[in-house]
């Protein structure tokens, strides 16, 4: 048995580490669990010239084809778009792009705006000022201005654009379309320990110069210096209840796979879209037989993924390749509904560069681009740091008939059952992917590009998972309340992107962590006034 703690975190990914250092002034005691393990610097990709044969193996973005011991399997057999995630200290914060995009204001009210989906019980300007705190936190890069958000101010200068960026500009000034710098999670200059950028190349594999804003680097050290615990290979199999219904701790199992028990005043959940209601799914009582908090059937339901579409071209001149971060730049021109088109809502272009060595050798053969035979080396030699790509990043509104349930045969190496995802795309979201490629293509051609590729939706393109604990004010629509307490435990709470009503048409790091910073202070603010658990 373990000494009971006054908070238990589980997860220590984006918004698990942001709200155990909010937490930590408190002085509580705060115990974070963590299924995988730190990652040292050393061990990433980037040390070494075979880094992208790496992104195939031990550090590739699906965990069914990463396959380490800190991982779960996922089925992903009826879906169209697979899984991705990280698990270790710091989360998928260690494997993202880091680009950092906050939600749009009308993201938070797409009822009242376009009569879809619901309205969020939070606001843009409630948020404002953790935005800001976390940009603080993390380091964030980006050019103040952008017409198409609030004025805010990051605290560094943007990414250079490079080649890839100059040729995008200038081909959207001459279509008039909104670009700019994006932000992005990435050091520009010296920043709270951390060394600018060097190029070093592609930052899914992790960045082993630092650069990059995982939390592992920022929000740790801080919370551990504060005082809170992380303690790690700890993989919780489920939420415990006692006779009153409240959480009473979790049941987990440590790296030689033996069970404990760690009760805890207080339970916060920071596990992801899918990783959140697989534990809630599994963590089953007399009081909550369809799993915990789920008196409301919407656990697992909901589930919205941004599907991608990728469009890209080749052009004459050599451009910079893989060398720096894969994205500096986006257009947000059809970002809002437009009723002159056949779909609700938008999407974001992301504008990135182009690929390293050998995943262009790969995606090239694969689409009959690249010949074997003596046409080998000349045809590569057009492609290889000539590519420009786009993404189309589509809103996802939520269907209930999306969702992740407890696989009934696949399971981890801890007997505990695997997610299985059951995901289809919707008309809207069909549609809306089709005028993004369309719309890429002419972005393309106006840069100068031919010999147009695309892949729509990205298969390995489940980066972003949310929705499967949605926030509201009725608990019969929703799983928690209006700042994280779920409706029917009163001590436990929920801060990763599983509460998030729609989606948006952005990266959802910078806002997921935004939400887990304003619950942190909400419990603070309740704790002071002795009012959390009314």
């Amino acid at each position: 048995m373990h000494d009971k703690v006054d908070v238990l975190i589980i997860g220590s990914g984006a918004s698990g580490a942001a709200v155990a250092w909010s937490l930590a002034e408190t002085k509580m005691r705060i115990l974070c669990l963590e299924q995988g393990d730190w990652v040292k610097p050393t061990d990433y990709p980037t040390n070494g010239r075979d880094w992208e044969a790496r992104l195939f193996g031990d550090f590739a973005i699906n965990p069914n084809r990463r396959a380490r011991e800190t991982d779960y399997p996922i089925n992903n057999g009826t879906s169209p778009i697979h899984v991705v995630n990280f698990n270790g200290v710091g989360g998928s914060t260690i494997m993202y792009t880091a680009h950092y995009p906050r939600l749009h204001p009308s993201d938070f009210r797409v009822k009242t705006l376009d009569g879809v989906a619901d309205d969020w019980p939070v606001d843009y300007q409630t948020l404002e000022p953790f935005f800001a705190e976390n940009d603080r936190m993390m380091g964030v890069s980006g050019l103040a201005g952008d017409p198409a958000y609030p004025l805010h101010h990051p605290p560094m200068p943007p990414l250079p654009l490079g080649k890839s960026g100059a040729r995008f500009g200038k081909a959207l000034n001459k279509l008039g379309w909104h670009w700019w710098p994006s932000d992005s999670a990435i050091a520009t200059t010296d920043y709270d320990g951390r060394a600018a950028c060097i190029n070093l190349g592609h930052c899914t594999p992790g960045c082993a110069q630092g650069a990059k804003a995982s939390t592992d680097i920022t929000y740790w050290p801080h919370a551990i210096r504060a005082g809170v615990e992380l303690r790690t290979r700890c993989r919780v199999r489920e939420i415990v209840t006692d006779d009153s219904g409240l959480a009473s701790g979790v049941i987990y199992y440590d790296a030689e796979g033996e069970e404990h028990f760690q009760p805890a005043e207080m339970v916060i959940v920071a596990c992801n879209g899918v990783g959140t209601p697989r534990l809630m799914l599994n963590s089953i009582s007399a009081r909550f037989p369809n799993g915990i908090a789920n008196s409301s059937g919407l656990v697992g339901r909901n589930l919205m993924l941004h599907p991608f579409a990728l469009t890209y071209g080749y052009v004459e001149e050599p451009l910079d390749g893989n060398r720096g971060p894969p994205l500096n730049l986006w257009s947000q021109e059809f970002y809002e509904t437009d009723p002159r088109r056949d779909f609700v809502r938008g999407y974001t272009l992301q504008l990135h560069r182009g690929t390293g060595t050998i995943v262009e050798a790969i995606t090239s053969t694969i689409h009959g681009r690249l010949p074997w035979g003596e046409d080998h080396h000349r045809v590569y030699r057009q492609l290889m740091n000539h590519r420009l790509g786009m993404s189309t990043i589509t809103e996802d509104l939520p269907e209930e008939h999306n969702r992740v349930t407890l696989d009934p045969v696949l399971k981890d190496s801890n007997g505990i059952p695997a997610p299985r995802i059951d995901y289809t795309m919707s008309d809207n979201t069909k549609k809306m992917m089709a005028h993004g490629v369309a719309r890429s293509k002419e972005i393309l051609e106006a840069a100068g590009a031919s010999n147009f590729g695309v892949e729509a939706p990205i298969l390995n393109g489940g980066w972003h998972l949310m929705g499967t604990a949605r926030m509201g004010t009725d608990p019969e629509r929703s799983v928690v309340n209006e700042w994280g307490r779920c409706h029917d435990v009163k001590n436990l709470f929920i801060v990763d992107g599983s509460i998030w009503v729609t989606s948006g048409g952005v990266n959802p790091t910078s806002t997921i962590q935004a939400l887990a910073l304003y619950i942190a202070d909400t419990i603070k603010q309740r704790l002071s006034s002795a009012t959390l658990f009314d």
